[in-house]
C-alpha cells in the first residue's frame, strides 16, 4: 500500500500517466478479489468503503431497481445488525420484510423460508455464516430455492471469507458482500459482487466511478491492500482453516469438560473454524469480558456491552435462549497468529474467573454446581 500513499497517488479516472498507474493497480486488485470468490468476470466486483456500504448497495440498490417486480424481501432473524437496519429502512420505503427463523443451532429453517416465498418476493438475503455464533448456512440449498422461484439471492459473506471456500458461481449467488479488514486487509475497503445481468440502482451518485454504481474517487491504497490480502488468504486457504479448527475443538472440549454449567452456542460442527461461542449459567458476559481484559485476554460478548445497548443479542434470542442465558455468553475467535500456547494460557485463566464471578452472583445455585 505504501507507494500509493507517498508516490503513486494519481486519480484512476485521470488520463495522464499517474492516472494510468492508479488505474492499473485498481484493476489488478479487482481481478484478485474476483479470483478470491471465483467471480466470472473482474467487472462484477464493485469496490466500496466496507461491508455496511456493500450491504446497503445490495439490498437498497436491488430493491429500488426492481420494485416494479415486487416489494417483498426476505432475511433471516440472525442477520448482521446492518442488514436488519437496512430492512427497517426498506419498510419505510413501502417494502415488506419477512424474517426466517433459525433452529437452536442457528441454521436457517428451510421449510420456514419456503413458506415465506411469494409471487412478489424479489430478494432473499442470508449470511454465509453468522458473525457471532459461527454457524454456517446451507447456501446452496437456499440458492436452489431462490433460483426455482426467480428470486435474486444476496449473501453477506463477511464472517466466512477466508475461513471457508466461497464460490459465487458454484453457489448460485447473485450478490455477495465482502470486507477487506476481515481478511487482514485495511479498514475502509469492501466490495460487492454483482453477477452479470443483475441490475441495481446506485445509492451514491456522482462522477460515475465503479460502473456508475459507486461514485467517488477510489481509495487506491486501501483497495490495493484489499487485493493483496485476498491473494495472501488464498495461498493460506489449504492449511489455515484446518489448523484453526483443531485449535477451536481443543478449546471447546476443554471448556465444556472443565467448567460446569458451560454450553456451546451455535452448530457443533457446521461452524466457522475460528469460532467458539459459549454461555455460562448465572453470570453475565460483560463481567467475564472485563475480568479477562484486566488479565490481557481480548474476547467479546454478544450482550449489552458489545452492542452498546441494554438488549441481549438478537442472534442468541433467536436460538431460543432466555434473556438471562443470552447475557451469559462469551465469544472467542482465533486468528492467523493464535497458538496452542495462548489457548492453554487462556484455559488456565478462565475457570478461575468463572468460579469467582459465580461466587459473587446471587443467582448461582451451588447445589447444581456440585452435581
Amino acid at each position: 500500500m505504501k507507494p500509493y500513499f507517498l508516490e503513486d497517488f494519481g486519480n484512476p479516472s485521470s488520463l495522464h500517466e499517474p492516472g494510468d498507474v492508479a488505474s492499473r493497480a485498481l484493476e489488478k486488485a479487482r481481478r484478485d478479489v474476483a479470483r478470491f470468490i471465483n467471480a466470472g468476470e473482474a467487472k462484477e466486483i464493485i469496490f466500496t468503503s466496507g461491508a455496511t456500504e456493500s450491504n446497503n448497495l445490495a439490498l437498497i440498490g436491488y430493491a429500488m431497481r426492481n420494485r416494479k417486480k415486487g416489494r417483498h424481501v426476505i432475511i433471516s432473524e440472525i442477520e448482521h445488525i446492518s442488514i436488519h437496519n437496512i430492512a427497517k429502512y426498506l419498510q419505510k420505503q413501502g417494502f415488506e420484510i419477512s424474517k426466517v427463523p433459525v433452529d437452536y443451532t442457528g441454521k436457517v429453517r428451510l421449510e420456514k423460508l419456503q413458506e415465506r416465498l411469494r409471487e412478489d418476493t424479489i430478494l432473499i438475503s442470508i449470511q454465509h455464516a453468522n458473525n457471532e455464533i459461527g454457524t454456517i448456512q446451507p447456501i446452496r440449498e437456499i440458492s436452489n430455492m431462490a433460483q426455482e422461484h426467480g428470486i435474486a439471492f444476496h449473501v453477506d459473506a463477511v464472517a466466512a471469507e477466508g475461513l471457508v471456500p466461497i464460490d459465487v458461481q458454484a453457489g448460485g449467488i447473485d450478490l455477495l458482500t465482502l470486507s477487506s479488514n476481515d481478511i487482514y486487509g485495511p479498514r475502509g475497503a469492501g466490495a460487492l459482487y454483482i453477477k452479470q445481468g443483475v441490475r441495481v440502482n446506485p445509492i451514491i451518485i456522482g462522477g460515475g466511478q465503479e460502473r456508475g454504481l459507486r461514485s467517488g474517487t477510489e481509495d487506491i491504497a486501501s483497495i490495493v491492500g484489499f487485493g493483496k490480502a485476498a491473494r495472501v488468504i488464498m495461498e493460506r486457504m489449504p492449511e489455515e482453516p484446518s489448523r484453526l479448527e483443531k485449535l477451536r475443538d481443543y478449546l471447546i472440549d476443554n471448556i465444556l469438560s472443565h467448567i460446569p454449567k458451560a454450553y456451546l452456542n451455535g452448530h457443533p460442527t457446521d461452524r466457522l473454524p475460528n469460532n467458539a461461542h459459549f454461555r455460562f449459567d448465572w453470570i453475565e458476559g460483560e463481567s467475564i469480558l472485563v475480568n479477562l481484559k484486566t488479565l490481557g485476554v481480548a474476547v467479546s460478548t454478544g450482550s449489552a456491552c458489545s452492542s452498546k445497548t441494554l438488549q441481549a443479542s438478537h442472534t442468541l434470542i433467536s436460538l431460543g435462549l432466555l434473556h438471562e442465558e443470552a447475557h451469559g455468553s462469551l465469544e472467542v475467535t482465533l486468528g492467523r497468529w493464535t497458538t496452542r500456547e495462548e489457548i492453554d494460557a487462556f484455559l488456565e485463566i478462565l475457570p478461575g474467573v468463572i468460579s469467582r464471578l459465580r461466587s459473587l452472583s446471587p443467582l448461582t445455585k451451588m447445589e447444581e454446581l456440585k452435581e
